[in-house]
């Protein structure tokens, strides 16, 4: 299985139905395509409207359709909330908590009419500002299986600090985020890296020995996974 991310990210980004596409292609990447059983039924998610008193986004409701049983590909690191879990803070709609609930990612109450609405994050604090996270909630979850997966333990990934003039055999993607969100992705054919504040960076590749190759060539203290 080929992917080509430099090529088919940017219709995802400006189309959900896209970015739907490539998300299936993207676990097809990773050697686990999408199965019916995969995502999360119409029963859970008109329990969790009737729970929450409030109409989910069609974006919403067709992530979880697709994906809302797949934590390898939403849950490694950060946690997406099933149906059951999502509820109501700050004047958002929480969807997804980091591991150690230190921060939350929501979308605004009043975009919830918006059949894909912006996404918002704000830290565990005692009164938080939302920062604006993404454009849309596909584009979410996009970033979502694009980086998630660089995070499972049980696939061929590794972790460190590199120097973001070290990446030259490695083609820079659109970026998903917001202004002021400072993570960036990079793409081989073989392999996927993010990069967070500047220099840390999560790499996952479709084998061991890319893997080892790649742990080589790049000037990085790896933290061996």
């Amino acid at each position: 299985m080929t992917l080509d991310l430099a090529r088919d990210l940017p219709a995802a980004l400006a189309d959900r139905a896209a970015a739907w596409r490539l998300i299936a292609e993207i676990a097809a990447f990773w050697g686990a395509p999408l199965r019916p059983e995969d995502g999360c039924t119409d029963a859970e998610l008109d329990a969790a409207e009737a729970r929450l008193g409030l109409r989910l986004p069609a974006a919403l409701c067709e992530a979880h359709r697709l994906v809302g049983n797949r934590p390898d590909l939403t849950g490694n690191q950060d946690t997406l909330l099933p149906p059951a879990e999502l509820y109501v803070d700050r004047g958002c709609l929480v969807y997804r908590v980091e591991n150690q609930s230190c921060a939350y990612w929501g979308i605004p109450l009043a975009a919830l009419g918006q059949d894909d609405p912006p996404t918002v994050v704000w830290p565990d604090a005692a009164d938080p500002e939302t920062t604006p996270w993404t454009a849309r909630f596909s584009v979410e979850c996009l970033a979502v299986v694009l980086t998630e997966p660089l995070l499972d333990e049980d696939a061929y990934v590794d972790a460190g600090e590199v120097d973001p003039a070290d990446l030259v055999d490695w083609t820079e993607l659109p970026q998903l985020y917001e202004p002021g969100v400072d993570t960036r992705l990079f793409a081989r054919p073989d392999a996927l890296l993010a990069l967070q504040g500047g220099f840390w960076t999560a790499m996952r590749a479709v084998s061991e020995e890319v893997l080892e190759e790649l742990c080589e060539e790049l000037p990085v203290s790896w933290n061996n996974y």
